[in-house]
């Protein structure tokens, strides 16, 4: 089952300079600080269906976006890739050590796992 709250907020996090201040507000409130739509309503003094239209069309453009461009896809299947990157890094570097004790591969998986590391901050 999928979590659509997590995959709006992760969006957000790639794609919302895209929206405007106030859509950006709407949806922090709303997926963020878990405000309802009555809650917003009366902290910014809008009806409540205003709340909700504004929520709405955030979420469209925030899909947009990721439909035409695929940034949230793409960095999710890097960090899976890092992440077995790493752990492929570790396995050889055990191997090394329980077996071989060779200082080249152990310098090189370690330069691998760093790299790695590096490239999933």
């Amino acid at each position: 089952m999928r979590n659509v709250s997590l995959e709006l907020t992760i969006l957000f996090d790639f794609y919302g300079d895209i929206l405007t201040e106030k859509q950006r507000e709407l949806f922090d409130l709303y997926y963020n600080e878990d405000l309802s739509l009555a809650e917003i309503a009366e902290h910014l003094g809008i009806t409540r269906q205003g709340v909700r239209d504004g929520i709405v069309r955030s979420e469209e453009i925030l899909r947009k976006f990721e439909d035409k461009l695929g940034l949230a896809e793409k960095y999710g299947k890097l960090s899976e890739n890092v992440r077995k990157i790493t752990e492929a890094a570790e396995r050889i570097q055990l191997i090394n050590d329980t077996n071989y004790r060779n200082q080249e591969l152990d310098t090189c998986t370690t330069s691998i796992i760093e790299l790695a590391k590096a490239l999933d901050d």
